[in-house]
């Protein structure tokens, strides 16, 4: 089996979506149409657990929502007034059921299901001391870990005993937990991961996304701040905030390519901010040409953004089919080649004899361009720029994005010069570091603070990467000794 899809071979994988709500009728009802709305997060599995005041019911599968949560009887069966899901592309972990989220343990304080996005840079290491100490892991997951100190720890209460697990942590996080004393949910001191919370009626909702609010008719209230837990116990919320106040490092690429377009992320518009990506683009990197051409469907509203600020027009002049499954048998290497063009296809008419620009959101190997830049080539396109909406990709993340090792990204080997002649393009530009931060609002990158995590882009790690600087992984020991020391 392979992927029918050129363009998703090489992407940074959407980490995953985290989605809860307390206090309403067929709370699981509710928490699958979320996680609808949150599966461009992850595709590869998704799971619900559910808490009637007695009791906890949990479906967890492999695939997509649809199709394990759109049958009524699986709906029934998750009963309760309060739920939390989860959408997953691992990070970390085999792909396998034991890994699919919400996890969920009886501890002594009674039920514990965790809903996690994001990764633990440190989860090896605890995990060896946990194990060393007595605990038995289910799953190869770093989200298990939390569950485990959670349990080991010598504080008397849930939330004191939550607070210490997550003190010992380090990386990425945001949780959104379910237990038999309300629902808790935690983001991680440096805000890197994205959480927000919502209102239904009287109803409390977290998602990783405000569109999944939208979706479920939630009034959007705010987003869960860096280093903040929430807890809903009883119609009431309550808010604890255990950590030492820290500037905010928000991931920098939910703007660029994971989060929905409609999505209000971290304060801003995600389609004005990657509208605003594209002018700069184009004020910094513009260039001749008959047509601007989106690579879809991230590269949509850059392209615009391009467009409108060059007064070159905006063409669709790649078709993408919304009809093909992510993967087919192959029968031979012919047939995989063709299948290269079931969902994307070159806009023939539009794009034969004209100088085109195409507009992507990211260069991580550097197949995918190549592909497209021959695509416009065999349309009869007479040039070829590509215009990249953010800087290059030259380190791997370790904070729950799915990256190809450091010396599998092209832009860790090769200059601009070098990579615009591997993809086989007439020009090749980026937005510098600079112009992505001023897309965003500001007016600069603080070099000495930066305001967000950048760290695919500069190698900026804003904390510790615990296992990864005592890992076997090459690159990974390179990266540190560069960045870290």
């Amino acid at each position: 089996m392979i992927t029918t899809d050129p363009f998703d071979d090489d992407k940074l994988r959407e980490e995953c979506g985290v989605f809860g709500i307390a206090n309403v009728d067929t709370a699981s009802a509710v928490v699958a149409l979320g996680l609808h709305a949150l599966q461009h997060r992850g595709q590869e599995a998704a799971g619900i657990t559910s808490y009637d005041g007695d009791h906890f019911h949990s479906h967890r599968a492999m695939g997509h929502v649809a199709g394990n949560f759109d049958r009524d009887e699986i709906i029934r069966a998750l009963r309760g007034h309060s739920a939390i899901g989860h959408v997953r592309y691992s990070t970390t972990g085999e792909t396998a059921l034991r890994n699919v989220q919400p996890l969920f343990a009886d501890l002594s304080s009674g039920g514990f299901a965790v809903a996690h996005n994001g990764n633990i840079s440190n989860a090896e290491k605890l995990r060896k001391d946990l194990v060393r100490r007595g605990s038995i892991f289910q799953s190869t997951s770093d989200t298990e870990t939390v569950i485990h100190l959670v349990a080991t720890s010598l504080y008397s209460t849930l939330i004191d005993r939550f607070i210490d697990a997550l003190k010992q942590l380090e990386g990425a996080y945001s949780f959104v937990c379910l237990t038999s004393e309300g629902m808790i949910a935690a983001r991680d001191p440096l805000g890197i991961r994205p959480l927000v919370m919502g209102m239904l009626d009287d109803a409390v909702i977290f998602a990783s996304e405000s569109v999944a609010l939208d979706v479920v008719g939630a009034e959007f209230i705010r987003s869960v701040e860096p280093g903040e837990i929430i807890i809903v116990r009883d119609g009431k919320i309550r808010s604890v905030k255990p950590f030492a106040a820290t500037p905010p490092r928000f991931c920098i690429f939910e703007h660029v390519y994971f989060s929905r377009p409609d999505s209000i992320v971290d304060g801003s518009s995600v389609y004005s901010v990657r509208k605003a990506i594209g002018a700069e683009l184009a004020r910094e990197n513009g260039i001749a040409a008959d047509l601007v051409i989106p690579v879809p469907d991230s590269g949509v509203p850059a392209a615009i953004g391009y467009a409108q600020e060059s007064g070159i027009p905006f063409e669709l002049g790649i078709i993408r089919s919304h009809y093909v499954g992510r993967t087919f048998i192959q029968p031979s290497d012919k047939v995989r080649h063709l299948g290269v063009k079931l969902k994307h296809n070159a806009n023939k008419a539009l794009i034969e004899g004209k100088s085109v620009i195409l507009i992507d959101d990211s260069i991580v190997r550097g197949t995918t361009s190549m592909k497209i830049v021959q695509m416009m080539r065999d349309a009869g396109a007479t040039e070829v720029h590509m215009r990249i909406a953010s800087p290059p990709t030259r380190n791997s993340c370790f904070y729950g994005v799915d990256t190809p090792r450091r010396e599998n990204l092209l832009a860790s080997s090769k200059d601009v010069d070098q990579m615009c002649a591997h993809i086989g393009a007439d020009s090749l530009a980026f937005v510098s570091i600079d112009g992505l931060y001023r897309a965003l609002g500001e007016a600069a990158r603080d070099d000495k603070v930066p305001q967000y995590c950048d760290a695919c882009f500069s190698g900026d790690y804003p904390t510790p990467l615990t296992d990864h600087a005592k890992g076997s992984d090459s690159d990974q020991l390179q990266l540190l000794g560069e960045h870290l020391v």
